[in-house]
């Protein structure tokens, strides 16, 4: 063989070789966030905000220590907002017209900052993909909500609007002992005044930041403490549904996490899955509680029809107990469990035995995959997972972006920037990478903008020769919003496609209504042969601001 002809054929060998099996899953650090990242949701292809406390973050703006930034993802640099009022353990989510809403926070500091618990902090959607002339919007005066809430959930319902729950009206030092035992929503219903929630009630003192998922039929599941329920915000009534098993809790200060499974067509049939938390008693003084106490290590799985209720929970261990952790829902539909600590509580500085200020300890440095269609004891392994060095416990955030990986930022166990500790307040930017981002990946093209419902519509393809398209998902997501250990408003809906002769067309079938994916803003992922596209941002819906009619078909 000619010398030069069997390098050359080595070279395209070995490049091919790349291109099919790439680096893995692996970590890469990039970037630092200016002020700890203790909320974060992305605005853009290139684009997330952060929020903090307002206290003494590195970031300055106007003088002062900023609280708020703007990330730009592609040159991992942070940039000051300027809110008016304290964001701290605020939530957020995207509205029907793409606008990011921030609601709550907390009684501020230091003095450049109102008081920001009936705060209300706008982000209209912004073209440039470097943010100019984009700023963040507030006028606590005239906009704001109608309760003061520190520790909310907010959740996007079928109406394109938020849902804002519970939360506690003051500072506590662990447990909700100034309850906020009702909802309200932005834009407001009901005249503006808030509907009082009995749930809420009956699940004092651990329910801050309350799980609360939109189903496929508009009704919204809730788990706070113990307890979960199905609301109708509708007909405003509550189903009890089980309790989470074995005394598990799972909402702040003894936080696991929940999310909603992918939903299939085309039955849409909700299952839900929480991990993690603690079964300490709620009745138990946090002053007697211990940072080395060890968390739960149980899932809890439900099927949310009448049938699924009837069995109840599902039960399965996580590879490690988990408090703090976040699930992230991923393209190829697996889920993925990142963060938090192995032992302790979520909160600082109330345990016997903090570390520094800390109330858990034992960061769990190693993700895992849920893959939920797989058998029961098989679906969590950690199998090719990379290990990280950075601690993600109290105030960390992780979210999935355009390019397909996960930006994983903050964790802040301290009461304002402490430098020196154990668990000290983290600043670095980390990306976890999945195998698809060090190969050739699927390439979507003229893809529409704005996409009604129950329609079928036409994208443009390029699928690299050395997949063999044997199997083939196209998801629809809401990459959430970040904070205290939970995803707001994340969501994955699988829409039907077919891929034409060619292989240069897809024909996909969109979500039936604005209940199995509340209008607004929403990402299209391609995933072939386990190969992820880059995310295509799309309007689902009208596009109109909240509140907007039904639209699509009912089922």
């Amino acid at each position: 063989m000619n010398p030069h002809f069997s390098g050359l054929l080595a070279i395209l060998l070995s490049a091919h070789k790349a291109a099919a099996t790439g680096l893995g899953w692996h970590f890469v650090q990039n970037g630092t966030t200016g002020i700890v990242a203790l909320e974060s949701i992305i605005v853009s292809d290139t684009l997330a905000i952060f929020f903090d406390r307002a206290t003494n973050d590195p970031l300055q703006v106007d003088g002062h220590p900023a609280w708020g930034a703007l990330y730009n993802l592609e040159t991992n640099t942070a940039s000051p907002l300027t809110p008016k009022s304290d964001s701290f353990c605020a939530s957020g989510g995207l509205l029907s017209n793409g606008t990011m809403v921030s609601v709550g926070g907390h009684i501020p500091v230091i003095p450049e900052a109102q008081d920001g618990r009936m705060g209300l902090r706008i982000w209209e959607p912004c073209d440039d993909p470097n943010g100019v002339g984009c700023e963040l919007f507030e006028d606590p005066e005239t906009l704001h909500l109608a309760e003061t809430r520190w520790y909310p959930s907010s959740l996007r319902i079928f109406d394109g609007s938020l849902m804002v729950v519970g939360g506690i009206h003051e500072g506590t030092l662990f447990y909700n002992t100034d309850p906020v035992n009702n909802i309200e929503f932005f834009p407001p219903k009901d005249g503006g005044i808030p509907r009082p929630m009995d749930f809420l009630a009956r699940t004092l003192p651990a329910n801050l930041f309350p799980r609360a998922l939109a189903l496929p039929d508009g009704k919204i599941f809730i788990a706070a403490n113990n307890q979960t329920i199905i609301y109708d915000v509708e007909a405003n009534t509550e189903v009890q549904l089980p309790d989470i098993p074995n005394g598990v809790r799972v909402t702040n200060p003894f936080d696991g996490t929940a999310t909603l499974l992918p939903l299939h067509p085309p039955d849409y049939i909700p299952e839900v899955l929480i991990c993690g938390g603690t079964n300490t008693s709620d009745q138990a003084p946090q002053g007697q509680l211990s940072s080395q106490t060890p968390a739960s290590e149980q899932c809890s799985r439900m099927t949310l029809t009448p049938e699924g209720i009837r069995r109840g929970w599902e039960i399965e261990k996580l590879l490690e107990p988990r408090m703090m952790p976040e699930m992230i829902l991923m393209p190829n539909g697996q889920i993925l469990i990142i963060n938090g600590a192995q032992s302790g509580y979520a909160a600082l500085g109330t345990v016997e035995d903090p570390v520094g200020s800390s109330n858990s300890d034992h960061p769990a440095f190693t993700p895992s995959l849920y893959t939920p269609d797989a058998p029961l004891g098989k679906r969590i392994s950690n199998e090719g997972l990379p290990t990280t060095d950075i601690a993600r416990l109290y105030h960390s955030t992780v979210t999935l972006t355009q390019k397909g990986n996960l930006m994983i930022a903050g964790s802040n166990p301290n009461a304002r920037v402490v430098n020196g500790t154990t668990f000290s307040s983290e600043f670095r930017v980390e990306y976890l990478n999945p195998p698809y981002m060090t190969v050739d990946r699927p390439q979507l093209s003229n893809v529409p903008k704005q996409i009604n419902f129950n329609i079928k519509f036409h994208v443009d393809i390029s699928v690299p020769p050395h997949l063999q398209k044997r199997e083939m998902k196209v998801a629809l997501i809401d990459l959430g919003f970040s904070s205290h250990a939970f995803h707001s408003s994340s969501r994955l809906v699988f829409m039907d496609a077919q891929l034409s002769k060619s292989g240069s067309t897809l024909t996909i079938t969109s979500p039936p209504n604005n209940r199995v994916y509340p209008p607004g803003p929403a990402y299209i992922f391609v995933t072939i042969d386990d190969v992820t596209s880059p995310g295509i941002r799309v309007m689902m819906g009208n596009g109109l601001s909240p509140p907007v009619q039904d639209q699509g078909v009912r089922f």
